[in-house]
């Protein structure tokens, strides 16, 4: 199965309980079927109540493991020649990143003058 071999290409340390089986269903019809372990043994960050710095250091390990990731996928080469000598490609990402950003806050102020004049119903916290 692509996606199970793409996932143990593209992690440090691959989940023993990773794996796949094709089995014929009720339907007569042959499936894959993603198989891992029962209980994640990993931790998770919890991003909503992250501050500024927290959410920044947040990122750069996010960034980090996703370039690690690439590195192993066996492209490293064509990515880095892709990507060149120069910050082109890391300028249109923060531009990007901030453009969105920036969207959402207007989606978000948009929203919140939907709940107030009563278009939208919305509880807070759930």
């Amino acid at each position: 199965m692509p996606v199970v071999a793409g996932q143990r290409v593209l992690q440090a340390a691959s989940d023993i309980f990773l794996g796949w089986q094709r089995t014929n269903g009720l339907d007569g019809v042959d499936c894959d079927y993603y198989v891992r372990q029962l209980r994640d043994g990993k931790a998770a960050a919890e991003v909503e109540g992250s501050v500024p710095g927290g959410l920044g250091v947040y990122g750069r390990m996010c960034g980090w493991t996703l370039a690690r990731a690439h590195a192993r996928s066996g492209e490293r080469v064509a990515i880095a020649a892709y990507l060149g000598n120069n910050d082109t490609f890391d300028r249109a990402v923060a531009e990007f990143a901030f453009a969105y950003a920036n969207q959402n806050e207007v989606d978000h102020g948009a929203l919140r003058t939907a709940i107030g004049d009563g278009r939208i119903q919305a509880q807070e916290g759930v």
